[in-house]
């Protein structure tokens, strides 16, 4: 069993007080759910709804990418990131069909 669960409703790590899930907890569930990636996504998306329901300040966007959005990153990527949440690129950054 991990002590890297969330504490409630501040969603931090039980066992580093980072932002849950924290990178540990990242690692353990990609590790778990290492043949089913769908069911990691849905596994966590209900924590996604739990969590938007106890922070409604925080930005729906941030949340995902908190939550669900490092699913979908190679394991590389995930380890080189930090705990913070990257900011979006600004719509001007996007392209555009035209």
């Amino acid at each position: 069993m991990t002590t890297h669960g969330p504490v409630l409703p501040t969603w931090s790590c039980g066992g580093c007080d980072l932002p849950w899930p924290c990178p540990t907890r990242r690692r353990e569930l990609r590790a778990e759910y290492a043949d089913a990636p769908v069911s990691l996504a849905l596994y966590l998306g209900g924590y996604l709804v739990q969590a938007a329901e106890d922070m409604p300040w925080a930005p729906a966007g941030a949340l995902h990418r908190r939550f669900i959005g490092w699913t979908r990153q190679p394991l590389a990527v995930q380890q080189r990131s930090t705990a913070t949440v990257p900011a979006e690129p600004g719509r001007n950054g996007r392209h555009q069909a035209g």
